[in-house]
């Protein structure tokens, strides 16, 4: 789900809330459960090891320096990633005054990038302590805390939004260049940097008006067309180093791409170049 991080800060600065609860969990690695979530929306903030949060079918990839917020009674999936514990601090909340028709948090999820915060951590591991250990003022100092611990994390992730956007961009087209002949899936994309499809494809979409699968078709097939003048090798060798295992699959999404066949096209230029390949391969 995409949010304006602007929204979220005025939703926060308006309506009245109260938390609900605050645990502090550790899991082993390998370790998952498929649940439902609490009635209450929750901020997900990692401190330690990786793992993978899905949110009605969204996964999100969790680690230090990213935060996912999930909503009331939706289905969650919970996977811990690689070889280390994961760690993590949850915080429930609950709205106490009217909401936002457009801003109903226990039906969002989403994720900020926040990078890594000592004081953040500082004051989650705070909240936890008041919470945990009540005490006549634990209610009033628990809300206060939360509300440090949401304007740290909204002044971290919006320093970072406009320059990770691009930066993250970047990387992933830079790969998808690199590696586009290997078998290459928008989900191992997104789990390799650490965000979930939908972040990746908001970004992708920003920047080339196309999902980051479509991005990687069209190099794909940009790259065919290149060899396909260049070179006398045969369409299922094409197809195969541009990341096609099935040359018929590549010769229909060509044909989608370019309005023609790959042979009609190696036909066509070499016509109108009248002379044929400057390049051979050596078989």
């Amino acid at each position: 789900m995409n949010v304006e991080h602007g929204d979220l800060i005025n939703y926060f600065s308006n309506v009245s809330y109260k938390v609900m609860g605050v645990h502090h969990h550790t899991k082993g690695a390998g370790c998952s459960h498929t649940q439902m979530s609490a009635p209450f929306p929750v901020f997900v903030f990692p401190l330690a090891g990786k793992a993978r949060f899905s949110f009605n079918g969204t996964p999100y990839i969790l680690s230090l320096g990213t935060v996912v917020h999930g909503g009331a009674n939706m289905t969650l999936d919970k996977l811990v990633l690689g070889k280390s514990r994961w760690e993590y601090i949850i915080v429930f909340y609950e709205a106490v005054t009217p909401e936002p028709d457009n801003m109903r948090m226990g039906d969002m999820h989403f994720e900020l990038s926040t990078g890594n915060s000592p004081r953040l951590t500082e004051l989650l591991w705070r909240l936890w302590r008041a919470y945990a250990h009540p005490d006549t003022l634990s209610v009033l100092r628990s809300d206060m805390l939360f509300r440090c611990v949401l304007e740290e994390m909204f002044v971290c992730s919006g320093g970072r939004m406009s320059g990770d956007a691009k930066e993250l961009f970047d990387q992933v087209s830079l790969y998808i260049q690199e590696h586009y002949t290997d078998q290459l899936s928008v989900r191992d994309m997104a789990e390799r940097y650490g965000v979930n499809e939908n972040r990746l494809f908001y970004i992708f979409s920003k920047y080339t008006g196309a999902g980051p699968g479509e991005y990687l078709t069209a190099y794909r097939l940009n790259r065919a067309r290149d060899m396909l003048i260049t070179s006398d090798a045969n369409v299922s060798e094409i197809a195969c180093s541009t990341g096609y295992t099935d040359p018929l699959y590549f010769s229909r999404m060509f044909r989608k791409r370019f309005g023609a066949s790959p042979s009609a096209i190696r036909e066509r230029f070499r016509k109108d170049s009248g002379c044929r390949s400057l390049y051979r391969t050596t078989g």
